[in-house]
């Protein structure tokens, strides 16, 4: 696992997985490697009351019942549609299901303006046609084909941003269970074994762009995954994916908890600025998601790896912080520019501690930027 560079879950918890399949006598739907109980167990951790021998540590952040039904729609004949603003966790949930369920997270479609329908059902390889003629084993097929005939979990991330023809070519996969290949004679038909589902995730920010049909609609169960706002989970959250990045960059250098309480209480001025506005030119063009804060850190934590003094500052968080969030020029600038005025120069004066080295930083990299 050390010479990938970014492992998937069923990798990266392989032997958390072995583990918990070895233990598990709970009934299992179809081939599940899991139960309901053990993926629920594996994705949001263990608890005392468990009583497992080995602790088993919490994945994802978020409501207990988001994942839940997650895992009763699976068991179903429908498909699992996660919908939520951009990084809200729906693509690591998508994962860390399909991980604990086939043992098999890699099953993806990516949905962009150029996906077409061959992508979700087969396509050929060209020169085995011409030399053979088209066959079983000329047909290259689809990540959601290739679960089919697996009995696993297909993924098909931005659902809404493919074209409604691709969209529509995953009813009949959704309501009937198979693909027919009419190009070929014979074996022309490739049935789903029982396991198969979708999961597929959708940008609440893309409606309007590529919209479902109501037929479509049907065939999916709506988990809709919130922004996370409170402060313990969404600081859960946070220290829990620094603490992945600093392993697998090897290095040793602490988040002193007073800068991540900065973090947290700016990104939560800036989503109270947000609601607030009146139009959106006065809002940022980030989500303000967690997984944006956990980019500001990212990044602040390299830097002061790579050519600061191996320690975090407020300085550079909020350097970070300018950087990571000023996308339009000049919009987000003055937007941030009056959010250090208005919100962070009083504070400083109020309470101190960080917060006049946070003020004088994000000055410091406005004035740069501009």
């Amino acid at each position: 696992m050390s010479d990938l560079l970014r492992a998937p879950a069923e990798i990266k918890y392989a032997e958390e997985l072995d583990w918990l399949e070895s233990i598990d006598d709970n009934p299992k739907p179809f081939s599940w490697r899991l139960s309901p109980k053990m993926v629920r167990l594996f994705i949001l951790g263990s608890e005392r009351a468990d009583g497992l021998e080995r602790e088993i540590p919490q994945k994802w952040y978020g409501d207990r019942s988001f994942v839940e039904r997650s895992i009763v729609t699976l068991a179903s004949d429908r498909g699992l549609l996660l919908i939520g603003d951009p990084g809200t966790g729906k693509s690591w949930l998508a994962e860390l299901l399909s991980a604990a369920i086939c043992r098999n997270s890699t099953l993806v479609v990516q949905g962009t303006a150029g996906t077409t329908e061959d992508h979700i059902k087969y396509s050929w390889n060209v020169s085995m046609v011409i030399a053979k003629g088209q066959s079983r084993e000329s047909m290259i097929p689809s990540p959601i084909m290739t679960a089919m005939e697996a009995g696993a979990i297909g993924r098909f991330e931005e659902l809404t941003r493919s074209t409604s023809d691709v969209q529509d070519a995953l009813i009949s996969i959704l309501s009937e269970k198979y693909i027919s290949v009419p190009e070929l004679d014979s074996d022309n038909i490739v049935f789903a074994k029982p396991g198969f589902s979708v999961i597929a995730t959708a940008n609440s920010r893309d409606r309007g762009v590529n919209d479902l049909s109501s037929a479509l609609k049907r065939r999916f169960n709506f988990v809709r995954i919130p922004v996370v706002t409170n402060k313990k989970s969404e600081a859960e959250i946070v220290r829990f994916r620094t603490e992945e990045l600093l392993r697998r960059h090897q290095i040793e250098l602490d988040v002193p908890p007073t800068l991540l309480d900065v973090l947290l209480q700016s990104f939560a001025d800036l989503r109270a600025s947000a609601a607030a506005a009146g139009s959106d030119d006065e809002k940022l063009e980030s989500a303000l998601s967690s997984a944006e804060q956990i980019g500001v850190l990212e990044d602040a934590i390299l830097h002061s790896n790579f050519f600061g003094e191996r320690a975090l500052t407020a300085r550079t968080l909020a350097s970070s912080l300018v950087g990571s969030l000023a996308r339009r020029e000049p919009e987000d600038l003055a937007i941030l520019n009056k959010y250090l005025h208005g919100v962070v120069e009083p504070r400083s004066k109020e309470e101190g501690g960080s917060w006049p080295e946070f003020l004088e930083g994000g000055r410091d990299a406005i004035a740069t930027l501009s």
